[in-house]
């Protein structure tokens, strides 16, 4: 109902004359047609016998007394313009200035009822309006915070139907009080609302319903009026040419935007021309069958062949691998290489670390450099392997290790590095030389240079190693298999707020 929701506010500029009312339906019916939106036409009720105190009652002295009642117009002739309107095709939207206004709103049949901004904290009104059936759309001028705040509860309370609009009410507004900013506060604070702008700018401003619409605004709402010899037209109503070069900017702003809540199609063109600027992938080196294609073996140059593997490919989720060789400078060819996408295995395997490390409570430096250690392959990882967080490596190491339940990491020596492990959670199984002991949170275990060793935990272990300096080949396993396994290690970057908060 609220998707590019036009409201044409008529508010007194019918002059109380009901030929005037409706020639202004029929002159901004004309303009209106010719743009694919929804349009409504807003009327305005006060029940002046008793919207209007009796001692004050033709006082011209009194700015909105005498406009009140200089205006007047019977229920009848409303509904005359109101015919008029329903003609046009125009949605119909009225705002109540008490009570018994209500009342007429619901039985004149109409379709959304607006409350003005000096109402938007009248509680008795608000009550009698949430009482209807009717979506109900709330002018913010004036408000305070606390306010908007209120009323959008009082709404949600009573399940009603409602949007909200920024509106300041100075007539005319000054550029400089716009405050157009205020609709993506309204957006980011109210993110379930709809949320509008309600304008009181000179008409011959096309910028704002642009702006307004980049922000987001989904209902653009402002007065219009029709100039006679007989009437004028105040400095915030638009003419009916006014009106149409205002509804052609907003047009042409939601052109501009294209489309909202899902990403945009890629046209074929730009595809193309961004494809000539992206480099291809090229051997460095020789690399031969069952090598891991990495910066060490290729290096990146355009312009790209087609069929050949582009940077663009190479996220750090995406393994290649070589089937066939492929010789010093050559492109590498996406026949040449076996793709995997790691991405949602890693995610898995961090979604489980992330349980773990919640419980444990351990500290994490800031930024995560974790190495995935899978002996086997990833898609073993759960039953072989390690989860390694590099922390630091110089003339001394220090890695924080989580083991998940059921993980075991498989026999192997260091023949340059000598380590010691100090439990921080959980229950660890060492294997020393073919000793197995267990040892739990703070306790200290030494592992000195040359001795076989393994380790698993049967429900989740943290610990810390510290040692000398770590070299990256100096990891010999008993299982040659795992010696001959190249792409045994998978690392990752990240920030420890993701043990923080859902991995997705």
């Amino acid at each position: 109902m609220f998707d590019k929701l036009f409201v044409l506010e008529m508010a007194n500029n019918h002059m109380g004359d009901v030929e005037h009312g409706i020639n202004i339906v029929r002159q901004f019916g004309k303009v209106c047609r010719k743009f694919d939106f929804q349009f409504a036409f807003k009327f305005q009720y006060r029940q002046l016998d008793t919207f209007i105190h009796p001692v004050y009652k033709g006082r011209k002295d009194i700015k909105y007394v005498a406009r009140f009642e200089e205006t007047r117009l019977s229920e009848q002739q409303f509904l005359e313009i109101k015919k008029e309107m329903d003609a046009n095709g125009f949605m119909a939207v009225c705002t109540p200035f008490d009570e018994p206004s209500v009342d007429l709103v619901e039985k004149h049949g109409y379709d959304i009822i607006k409350v003005a901004s000096c109402s938007f904290t009248d509680w008795p009104l608000l009550e009698r309006v949430a009482a209807t059936d009717k979506p109900v759309i709330l002018s913010t001028a004036g408000a305070q915070l606390h306010d908007i705040d209120n009323v959008m509860a009082f709404m949600e309370h009573r399940k009603k139907t409602f949007a909200l609009m920024h509106c300041v009410g100075e007539y005319p507004t000054a550029k400089e009080h716009y405050e157009l900013n205020q609709i993506d506060f309204f957006r980011k604070r109210y993110p379930e609302a709809v949320i509008g702008y309600s304008t009181h700018e000179d008409p011959d401003n096309y910028a704002a319903v642009q702006i307004a619409i980049g922000k987001g605004a989904s209902i653009l709402e402002r007065h219009v009026g029709l100039k006679t010899e007989k009437y004028d037209v105040n400095q915030y109503s638009s003419r009916p040419d006014q009106a149409e070069k205002w509804l052609s900017s907003a047009r042409d702003a939601f052109t501009m935007c294209g489309v909202s809540g899902i990403r945009r199609d890629i046209t074929g063109k730009e595809a193309d021309d961004l494809k000539g600027l992206q480099r291809g992938v090229f051997a460095s080196t020789d690399i031969r069958p069952g090598d891991r294609i990495t910066s060490s073996n290729v290096f990146y140059a355009i312009p790209n062949l087609a069929g050949q593997v582009l940077t663009n490919d190479l996220s750090k989720y995406t393994l290649f691998t070589a089937k066939t060789h492929v010789p010093v400078g050559k492109p590498v060819m996406s026949g040449d290489v076996e793709c995997k996408n790691i991405r949602g295995k890693v995610f898995e395997i961090v979604a489980k670390l992330r349980d773990i490390v919640l419980e444990s409570r351990v500290a994490l430096p800031p930024k995560i450099e974790l190495e995935l250690s899978h002996q086997y392959g990833l898609e073993k990882i759960d039953r072989f392997g390690a989860n390694i967080i590099n922390c630091i490596n110089r003339e001394y190491c220090k890695k924080i290790i989580i083991m998940l339940p059921g993980q075991e990491n498989p026999s192997h020596s260091h023949k340059k590095k000598e380590e010691t492990f100090q439990i921080l959670h959980g229950s660890l199984i060492l294997n020393i030389d073919g000793v197995e002991t267990e040892h739990k949170h703070g306790e200290i275990v030494v592992v000195e240079r040359g001795v076989k060793h393994s380790f698993r935990s049967d429900s989740g272990a943290i610990f810390e190693e510290v040692s000398t300096t770590h070299y990256k080949d100096d990891s010999y396993y008993d299982d040659v298999q795992i010696m001959e396994n190249k792409n045994r290690k998978t690392e990752i970057t990240f920030w420890s707020d993701w043990f923080l908060k859902p991995v997705k």
